[in-house]
């Protein structure tokens, strides 16, 4: 495995962060998973501008979208793979201990690795923990990740690949690694970002070719809908057959499979959409 850190391709043995690097004492860092198809990436333009967002909203210098690139084309290149997660991660660097950060250079780390293909459909769970709506990192893809590693495994104790939170005030927002997606009476509808949903690449390419809605809903609506989907880089469009004790016969649904196959054939035909 070639790793980027920091201005160069290192072997994975000595491409080394310090203990004091504020991505691994506080959780100070930003980051992206990018997904690559025998060595293209997906929407690569839209995720490194979704990592500037993101490092402004943490307060951290933005990162060179040039060097960004370099590192992911280098990384690709000297780890071909059919179907792979390329993670850009970019962190407040070296720092004390403790929240102050220090006045050294962020950390840049890019690495691929191979991944399997999801299957076409997914059991998932709504968990008692919240989104906080209102909160500093909302809708930010932060490195604090705690709560999404505790919801997960919750979702794979209960035999299930993906666990669903609601925000403050019991409406809809995302899980851990995704957005969702719901049809009602034959119409499709997502959250909208004011939920404290993160802001999903895979999120607003469906919603523009799928003609999704962005509607304000509550946790219930999963009870009542017709078909539930999830998006993100490395599902893509994954149906889900249950959530909770609920099934879902016959998953995935119609306007599921349209979502699937407009998703395929327009991410096939232009793989960097604007």
């Amino acid at each position: 495995m070639r790793i980027w850190l920091d201005g160069g391709l290192r072997d994975v043995d000595d491409a080394r962060v310090s203990v004091l690097d504020h991505g691994l004492t506080v959780g100070d860092g930003v980051f992206e998973t990018v997904k690559t198809t025998d060595g293209t990436p997906f929407a690569l333009t839209r995720h490194i501008e979704r990592l500037a967002t993101s490092a402004r909203g943490l307060g951290l210098p933005e990162p060179d979208p040039d060097e960004v690139r370099r590192a992911c084309a280098a990384v690709t290149e000297a780890e071909p793979v059919p179907l792979g997660r390329l993670r850009i991660t970019y962190t407040g660097g070296p720092s004390p201990l403790g929240s102050d950060r220090g006045d050294v250079s962020p950390t840049l780390v890019v690495v691929l690795t191979e991944a399997p293909r999801r299957p076409d459909t997914t059991a998932v769970i709504t968990v008692p923990w919240t989104r906080n709506e209102r909160g500093a990192l909302a809708g930010l893809k932060t490195t604090s990740y705690g709560e999404n590693v505790m919801a997960l495994a919750r979702a794979h104790r209960e035999g299930a690949g993906e666990a669903l939170f609601a925000n403050t005030v019991g409406r809809l927002c995302e899980g851990t690694g995704t957005n969702v997606f719901v049809v009602l009476d034959g119409e499709l509808h997502t959250p909208p970002l004011e939920s404290g949903c993160l802001a999903g690449i895979t999120r607003a390419l469906v919603a523009e070719w799928a003609g999704a809605r962005e509607t304000d809903l509550p946790m219930n609506v999963l009870e009542q809908a017709e078909e539930i989907f999830l998006t993100s880089s490395l599902r893509d469009v994954q149906a889900v057959h249950r959530v909770d004790d609920r099934l879902l016969p016959g998953a995935p649904g119609p306007v599921t499979l349209k979502a699937m196959k407009l998703f395929a054939e327009r991410s096939a035909a232009d793989p960097d959409p604007r």
